[in-house]
């Protein structure tokens, strides 16, 4: 699945189109590399998104192509800084 993609139905970024840019700007990384919107994630990745002064980093559990809106946070776990 596209990073851009995941990161809209994981609900951690809230539109697509705002992943997009936020790949395309290079504050979004996956496994320390800077990942494009076309990138593709799959269970075991982490993904670093960077936005102001704060970051969050978080591992893939799962990519399906659709969830509920109760299932999103299932899709990842928050790694602590």
């Amino acid at each position: 699945m596209r990073i851009d993609k995941y990161l809209k139905i994981s609900r951690l970024i809230k539109r697509r189109s705002v992943a997009r840019d936020a790949a395309e700007d290079e504050r979004i990384f996956l496994n320390g590399k800077a990942a494009k919107p076309s990138t593709r994630v799959k269970p075991g990745d982490e993904i670093l998104i960077r936005f102001g002064n704060s970051s969050m980093r978080v591992r893939v559990l799962s990519t399906p192509e659709h969830v509920s809106k109760d299932g999103a946070c299932e899709l990842y776990e928050v790694i602590p800084d």
